[in-house]
C-alpha cells in the first residue's frame, strides 16, 4: 500500500528539520570548543612572551633604580643595561622634555600611547606597576585600567587591606597583582607584609592571580634568608625585586649580583623548579647618579645562570 503524497512530504521536511536541529546544536558545540581554546582560563592571565627573557627569565628594571632620571630615560638605561623588561612606579619625570609632568595611573591616553611608542622603539616590554595603592574602589580601577593599556603582567602593592576590592578587578581586568614587602618597621606594629607568612595567610584562599612580590633585598634587611622566604610563599609569587646585600638582619648597600649574602643562585634556582613565569625587577638602590654600570653586570649574572642550565 503507498502512503498519500502528503505524508511522505511532511515526514521528509519533518526528517530535515530534525537534522537541522542536530547541525546547528554541533555547530553551537564546536564554536564553544574553538572559543575555549582561544580566551584564557580563568585565574590563567596572558604570560610574558618568550623573547623577554634573559637566561629564563623576564628581566629587566624597577625604575626606582633610576629615580634621579625621568621614566623615558629609565626606559633607555634598561635597555643599555642589557633588560628587555621594565617596571614603572608612580609619580616619576615623566621626560626632560616635560620635566613637571609625572608618569603615573593618572596619565592621558595620548601620553601613554607616546610611552609605548619609546618602550617599542627601544625593545622594551612594559611588565609592572608599582608599588602603587588606591584610596578606594574607584582609583583601585584606573590603576587597572592604566594597566590594561599598557598590557601589563601586574601590579604591585602593599595594600593587603583592600584586597576584597582588588580581588574583583583582578578578575574583571584579568591582571595580577603582587603584595611586595618593605623591611619590618619597629616602630609600626601594624606594618605587616615584611613578613611571608602573613603574605601568605592574606592570599592563600585568594585568586591565583594573587600573589607576593619577592623583595630579596628588604627580606634580607628583615633578617629573613631570601631563600627561606620564597620556600615559604612557593607557588603564590607573581614577581620579583632583586637586590643582592651584604648581610643578614641589618640594611647594607646593593651589591652586583652574586657578590653579597642573598644568594641570588639559589632564589633562581627555587624559582625555576617552581616554574615561576613573572618578572624580575633589578631594583638597585645605591650609586644613584651612576648604577648602570652595576646592573649591566646584574643583568649579566642572568646570562650566566642561563648558560649553566
Amino acid at each position: 500500500m503507498s502512503l498519500p503524497w502528503c505524508s511522505v512530504a511532511g515526514a521528509e521536511h519533518h526528517i530535515q528539520n530534525h537534522l537541522h536541529a542536530i547541525i546547528m546544536k554541533l555547530l553551537k558545540s564546536l564554536s564553544l570548543l574553538v572559543l575555549s581554546f582561544a580566551l584564557p582560563l580563568a585565574g590563567q592571565a596572558t604570560d610574558i612572551p618568550e623573547d623577554c627573557k634573559t637566561g629564563g627569565f623576564a628581566v629587566g628594571c624597577q625604575c626606582w633604580t633610576f629615580n634621579r632620571f625621568s621614566a623615558y630615560e629609565a626606559v633607555e638605561k634598561t635597555a643599555l643595561a642589557g633588560g628587555k623588561v621594565i617596571e614603572f612606579y608612580p609619580g616619576q619625570k615623566l621626560s626632560l622634555e616635560q620635566p613637571d609632568a609625572k608618569w603615573d595611573h593618572n596619565a592621558s591616553d595620548e601620553t601613554i600611547t607616546a610611552m609605548k611608542a619609546h618602550l617599542a622603539k627601544h625593545k622594551i616590554r612594559a611588565v609592572n606597576y608599582g608599588v602603587v595603592g588606591g584610596r578606594d574602589e574607584a582609583e583601585w580601577r584606573q590603576i587597572f585600567e592604566f594597566a590594561k593599556k599598557l598590557d601589563l603582567y601586574a601590579i604591585t602593592t602593599e595594600d593587603a587591606t583592600k584586597l576584597d576590592v582588588i580581588e574583583k578587578l583582578v578578575k574583571e581586568f584579568d591582571i595580577r597583582i603582587a603584595i611586595h614587602n618593605h623591611p619590618q618597621r619597629s616602630n609600626d606594629q601594624n606594618y605587616k607584609v615584611w613578613d611571608p607568612n602573613y603574605v601568605l595567610s592574606v592570599i592563600k584562599d585568594r585568586d591565583p592571580r594573587i600573589g607576593a612580590c619577592a623583595d630579596s633585598g628588604h627580606w634580607a634587611t628583615s633578617g629573613i634568608k631570601p631563600v627561606d622566604a620564597v620556600k615559604i610563599l612557593k607557588g603564590r609569587i607573581i614577581s620579583a625585586h632583586f637586590k643582592d646585600r651584604l648581610a643578614i638582619g641589618k640594611a647594607t648597600p646593593d651589591q652586583p649580583f652574586g657578590s653579597g649574602v642573598s644568594d641570588i643562585k639559589g632564589v633562581l634556582d627555587e624559582f625555576k623548579a617552581m616554574g615561576f613565569k613573572g618578572n624580575i625587577s633589578i631594583e638597585y638602590e645605591t650609586k644613584w647618579e651612576n648604577n648602570l654600570p652595576d646592573v649591566a653586570q646584574c643583568v649579566g649574572f642572568f646570562r650566566g645562570y642561563g648558560s649553566r642550565q
